[in-house]
């Protein structure tokens, strides 16, 4: 369990935690009654970035919840945005299907991710692959499960005997700063490197013990913040490339197993200087 650096009562993050699950859970409903019958593909505006009605019903769910039980907090939404107009220390970053280009395809790696900030610190997460019926959650304190099982973080002590994960951002075709450097320098020192597709799952996986280390650009809050409660809670590390504290803001994560979180991130920065 990670130190709580804002105090906060523990029985207050449980219930924040149990309705995260509620919503989780529905939305993945939604999501497994969409699956193989979606009519609705678009783009939003750049290649891949892809949005359907799944996405849509399934975040419709997770808002009518979050409004029946929390109607104070605010939210921050990939498909609705900001919402919420009333200052509050508490701010639901949710991605309803993280994963939709997987997802469109039946590809079965993708998520509903829902996590809960207090005074912008990622405090509350709930990962959610219907399709798998695989569950993680964690809060700040409490610890973090995998089917109500707790989990903790790989053991591995050495960069060349871990197995990674990473991703490629939306905007990769069009910026040299684009990941494929590291993604090509990084399978050569390590026992490889995956891309899945799923933000909040790569996290949930680093969290369990199945993935090593992960690192990214080019996210969003709702991507992240769910998986960072569950890294941190199962006794992982999570920074910016540079080993700094991260940046919810700065689109780029670092988390690890804490053991080779230095050598990675000055692999990284290696990569990064040429």
């Amino acid at each position: 369990m990670s130190d709580r650096t804002l105090e906060q009562p523990l029985d207050e993050l449980q219930i924040f935690l149990d309705i995260a699950t509620e919503a989780a859970m529905a939305a993945g409903a939604v999501l497994q009654s969409f699956w193989g019958k979606l009519d609705s593909i678009e783009e939003k505006g750049r290649p891949g970035d892809l949005v359907t009605n799944a996405d849509k019903a399934a975040e419709a769910v997770i808002l009518e919840i979050l409004r029946r039980h929390v109607p104070h907090h605010n939210i921050l939404a990939e498909e609705s945005g900001a919402l919420g107009g009333k200052p509050s220390k508490y701010r639901w970053a949710i991605d309803p299907l993280d994963g939709t280009t997987n997802y469109a395809h039946q590809f079965p790696f993708f998520a509903t991710s829902i996590g809960l900030l207090i005074d912008g610190v990622p405090s509350v997460g709930v990962v959610f692959n219907p399709f798998t019926q695989e569950l993680f959650r964690g809060a700040t304190g409490l610890g973090a499960t995998y089917n109500r099982q707790s989990i903790g973080v790989s053991k591995t002590q050495e960069l060349e005997k871990s197995l990674l994960v990473t991703g490629f951002a939306y905007d990769r075709r069009e910026t040299s700063d684009n990941n494929y450097a590291e993604f090509c320098h990084l399978t050569h020192l390590t026992q490889g490197v995956r891309r899945s597709g799923s933000a909040s799952v790569d996290l949930a996986y680093v969290a369990c013990g199945r993935l090593d280390g992960y690192w990214e650009r080019g996210l969003s809050p709702w991507d992240v913040s769910a998986g960072i409660v569950l890294v941190r809670e199962a006794g992982g590390r999570v920074t910016a490339y540079d080993g700094s504290p991260f940046d919810l803001e700065s689109g780029r994560i670092l988390a690890t197993n804490t053991a080779i979180h230095d050598a990675l991130s000055a692999e990284l920065l290696q990569v990064q200087a040429r």
